[in-house]
């Protein structure tokens, strides 16, 4: 998300036992979960492709949780569904509050939610990944799964957001994150959630992009992610060649897991949506799985395609009238043009790993093994996360004292979960971290500097 969290004074760390998990609550509305398969999404036995938009009202800055609050979402879903998405990324939510209503609203729309599992208190350091890797950030992360996992329409959750940037030294957090990516899936098991996928929103950086998609597929099957994804701001109503996609469409061609962009809307140009022919074209099907285009609200940063009455500079009240800007239409019209393709969209079948890129002059990580998870944390594949601390909680970033007792140099599914009987792929707790594109909403630069790129 192309946003920046000033962050004052996390407090100190939380060190409490957190009670067990809330039951999860029946579902007034459903819908087919999607799954992963070969290199595709499957909505049930049809190809399922991301056609949605990201979605964070007053953006990072507003620290508000949209689906928690009914004058929020309610008018907005009206908008997603006159626009004709199928999916919505929703950056920050607020893992101690009810969500049923808006998302019941969403399910009866059809309309899926992928979920970043951070926020700014919570969230990996990116100069300290080690310290910041710690049982109240996974506490946190770990409840936030527990918030959604009953919905049907939780499509996904990303375990953090360009936490890996354009700097070498950005690149030794990536254990870490891979890391919390692990223990997600682990806590999904163990707690006998059904399958989520999990996996990471890459930032498109040329020099690190390839080594990143590659590292987050390698390993053991406990380890790698189950899809990647990217934000890419390269078309700028250009085309498939000008804009450079079809050469990343190669590069990702043999990479073995579903993949889509996290974001896309270049705004050099008047947009006119000319990625979605793209996406849903032979051209791009046999690899991609769609796509987010960035974004709903109009901001600072102005990508966006709503406007909220009174909602500008990162407003906490975000319940005013909404008014449909000029690229609202064209948006609206794009995805009506080029619908979702028939038949298979030439996936690949089967699931595959990659081979774990080798440490060079653009990538600083040496070793495959990950860390193991901190002790603390162990108990919460057995007794659940309980209670999440909120968007208002003491934070986790500084609880240097509960963090993990490795560096990195545990064995392949190293959770150390042997007390919980569970190895399902874990990885790094890391925060949602900040796009490079244009998410520029005041103050969450600071914070993922600081922190470390926390998914908004």
């Amino acid at each position: 998300m192309k946003s920046a969290f000033l962050v004052s004074a996390l407090a100190a760390a939380v060190h409490g036992s957190p009670a067990a998990s809330p039951p999860v609550k029946a579902r007034a509305a459903s819908v087919e979960p999607i799954t992963t398969s070969g290199n595709a999404f499957f909505k049930g036995k049809e190809r399922f492709y991301v056609r949605g938009i990201d979605y964070q009202p007053g953006g990072s800055g507003a620290e508000i949780d949209p689906l928690a609050d009914t004058k929020v979402c309610m008018p907005d879903i009206e908008k997603f569904k006159k626009l004709g998405v199928n999916v919505i990324r929703v950056y920050m939510t607020d893992n101690n509050k009810d969500h049923d209503d808006c998302m019941n609203a969403l399910a009866e729309a059809g309309i899926y939610v992928v979920l970043d599992a951070n926020n700014p208190a919570y969230s990996i350091n990116r100069n300290d990944p080690h310290g910041s890797y710690n049982t109240p950030y996974l506490q946190s992360v770990f409840a936030t799964i527990d918030a959604f996992a009953g919905y049907s329409n939780t499509m996904a959750f990303f375990s953090g957001n360009e936490v890996i940037h354009d700097l070498l030294n950005t690149t030794r957090t990536a254990p870490y994150v891979k890391a919390t990516d692990r223990d997600m899936r682990t806590y999904i098991k163990a707690r006998g959630h059904r399958k989520i996928p999990v996996g990471y929103s890459a930032a498109d950086v040329t020099t690190n992009r390839q080594q990143t998609a590659q590292y987050f597929n390698c390993g053991s099957d406990e380890e790698r992610s189950d899809f990647f994804a990217f934000n890419d701001y390269s078309w700028c109503s250009t085309d498939f060649v000008t804009s450079g996609w079809d050469k990343k469409v190669k590069s990702f061609a043999d990479l073995g897991i579903p993949i889509f962009l996290s974001e896309y809307g270049c705004i050099e140009n008047k947009r006119d949506f000319g990625e979605i022919e793209s996406l849903m074209h032979s051209n791009m099907t046999g690899v991609y799985s769609g796509g987010l285009m960035y974004e709903y609200t109009y901001e600072a940063n102005k990508y966006g395609i709503v406007n909220i009455k009174g909602g500008e500079n990162a407003s906490k009240d975000q319940t005013g009238a909404r008014t449909e800007r000029g690229e609202f239409a064209a948006f609206q019209a794009a995805l009506k043009k080029w619908p979702a393709p028939k038949g298979d969209g030439g996936y690949t079948k089967t699931t595959k790993a990659a081979a774990c890129p080798t440490a060079d002059k653009n990538w600083d990580v040496s070793t495959t093994a990950l860390p193991a998870i901190p002790d603390g944390a162990k108990k919460f594949f057995a007794d659940g996360a309980g209670p999440g601390p909120g968007l208002k909680g003491p934070g986790s970033q500084w609880a240097t004292d509960q963090a993990s007792s490795s560096d990195g140099g545990s064995a392949s599914g190293s959770g150390d979960n042997s007390d919980s009987e569970t190895s399902e792929n874990a990885a790094p707790g890391v925060a949602p971290a900040l796009s490079s594109a244009p998410f520029v909403i005041s103050g969450l630069v600071a914070l993922f500097t600081l922190v470390g790129a926390v998914a908004l």
